[in-house]
């Protein structure tokens, strides 16, 4: 039988004493997308961060590969996490970012280069993230979540910031990486990418 990469039972998560999540039920085979969709506030972005072992539960159970998540090296070399933006080395270009994601990670899922054509950052790969435009920063954390090696990808509203266009790139590259073996799960409110992914509501019911 294949193991599940995500199983929840029963997840409840209170912030400040107010529930964000209540009996959560969620079970994510490999392969898969799903797309965490509903309004904001109901526990999208809380729902991504317990499974990343960064948000303390307040009951249930969450097995990320079989085990519970843990803030720590094992555990993300098998998770990529693209949550809010990311604090960006001073004085670092968008293309010495990339390569430093690839020098840290062994067998990077493609080349720097490579990863600047996809991300359409050909142009702009000697500025610094902060001369980047909103749309360009968020291409350039994509491009560093997807270039390091990883089996599960949790995405925070990936398509923030993106063009029209973009968005519906997006949506094949995150085929391409199921296609490797990978899984997805993303807090969106893209409805292209929920189209092309199984939807959930952070109750756990199907959207």
């Amino acid at each position: 039988m294949e193991e599940l990469i995500v199983s929840i039972e029963g997840l409840a998560v209170e912030l400040g004493g107010n529930p964000v999540l209540r009996g959560m039920d969620l079970s994510v085979a490999p392969g898969e997308i799903v797309a965490v969709v509903g309004p904001n506030g109901c526990g999208k972005s809380t729902l991504l961060r317990c499974l990343a072992g960064l948000q303390p539960v307040s009951s249930g159970e969450i097995r990320v590969f079989g085990q519970p998540p843990a803030d720590n090296a094992a555990f993300w070399r098998r998770v990529a996490l693209l949550g809010d933006e990311p604090a960006w080395y001073p004085g670092l270009t968008a293309r010495e970012h990339l390569e430093l994601m690839g020098a840290v990670h062994t067998r990077p899922r493609m080349g720097v280069e490579a990863a600047l054509e996809v991300f359409s950052l050909v142009e702009r790969a000697d500025a610094a993230p902060l001369n980047l435009s909103t749309g360009q920063r968020q291409r350039l954390s994509l491009a560093c979540a997807l270039l390091r090696p990883s089996t599960l990808l949790l995405l925070d509203e990936p398509e923030r910031g993106l063009d029209a266009g973009f968005r519906a790139r997006l949506s094949g590259l995150l085929a391409e990486y199921t296609a490797e073996g990978g899984t997805v799960i993303t807090a969106t409110h893209d409805q292209d990418l929920a189209t092309h992914a199984r939807r959930i509501a952070p109750s756990g019911v199907p959207a």
